[in-house]
């Protein structure tokens, strides 16, 4: 049954990256939901058909955010499976129970942790995290906990953006608001290594191998996203969230004093995309990543990749 407040399996004290989603990221997440909600819902109808769920599993989903994963997820798995959301932000998990007790799904609960610290172990058939992993600050140490939480055998699945040129609904806004603004420096605050961090095949499976999983495939993905209900929304969205959003962030007054150059410029720039029903829609590509736990370390090892 769905928990009235989630539960958290770590005392630890919060990392830099965590706060750092908590209290500065949460609300701004929070006021642009229609759109990291609602504005992927073509890129996961691409997605959702074919994973690899069965109807009794216990699936974990990893970063659950405001909860909408995990009730797909539910009703994949039916009445006599079972979805632990996690995510580190509690905002999030306050609104991903919020949905949970609207929709009346009696077959999920959440977790407050930090994936990359500690997950719950051995206990999933299936393992699934949508746009998350490309913040882990470890990602090895994040991808073998999500390993270790899959029962021998158990499958995973994690979905990332691919190359900036290939989602202009990210990078667009970002190259414009840096004729505007300094790059970022190294002391910037920020969520992670950031959306295109996983970007590489090579990179990623490599990464993968290291964390002990086998049979790892890759799947591109091309679908389309919104990026706001019209042109200021979208403008909104993007000086607030993500590549762009942090540029604008980390320069302060400077980016207050630029602002009516630099929402002119994002302005001509949103328009020249496309306009449908519900607003500006823009291209993205993604890889859909699946992998297997091997049955036991014997198998690793035969591989070459247990260390």
């Amino acid at each position: 049954m769905t928990h009235s407040n989630a539960m958290a399996i770590q005392a630890e004290e919060d990392t830099e990256f965590v706060r750092f989603w908590n209290e500065v990221l949460a609300p701004k997440f929070i006021r642009f939901r229609h759109i990291l909600v609602g504005g992927l819902t073509r890129h996961s109808a691409a997605v959702f058909p074919d994973l690899p769920v069965h109807s009794g599993d216990r699936v974990l989903d990893v970063g659950c955010g405001f909860g909408d994963t995990a009730l797909q997820l539910a009703r994949k798995v039916g009445p006599n499976g079972h979805v632990t959301g996690v995510d580190c932000c509690d905002a999030f998990l306050a609104e991903a129970q919020k949905e949970a007790a609207a929709a009346g799904a009696g077959n999920i609960d959440f977790l407050r942790a930090d994936a990359e610290k500690l997950l719950p172990r051995g206990e999933y058939d299936f393992v699934f995290a949508r746009f998350g992993t490309m913040f882990f600050a470890n990602p090895v140490a994040g991808l073998r906990n999500m390993r270790e939480a899959l029962r021998p055998g158990g499958r995973m699945v994690h979905i990332v953006w691919r190359n900036r040129a290939d989602n202009p609904w990210l990078s667009m806004a970002r190259d414009v608001v840096l004729d505007f603004l300094p790059q970022p420096g190294d002391d910037a605050q920020t969520c992670g290594p950031g959306p295109f961090s996983m970007a590489n095949e090579d990179t990623v499976l490599a990464m993968m191998k290291s964390a002990g999983y086998t049979d790892i495939e890759f799947r591109r993905v091309d679908a389309p996203v919104l990026v706001g209900r019209d042109v200021e929304d979208a403008i909104a969205f993007q000086l607030a969230i993500g590549p762009a959003g942090e540029v604008f962030r980390e320069a302060g007054e400077l980016a207050e004093q630029r602002r009516p150059e630099i929402e002119a410029a994002m302005a001509k720039a949103i328009r020249a995309e496309t306009t449908g029903d519900d607003g500006i829609i823009m291209p993205s590509s993604s890889w859909v990543i699946t992998a297997r736990n091997p049955v036991d370390a014997g198998e690793i090892v035969e591989q070459g990749e247990w260390k």
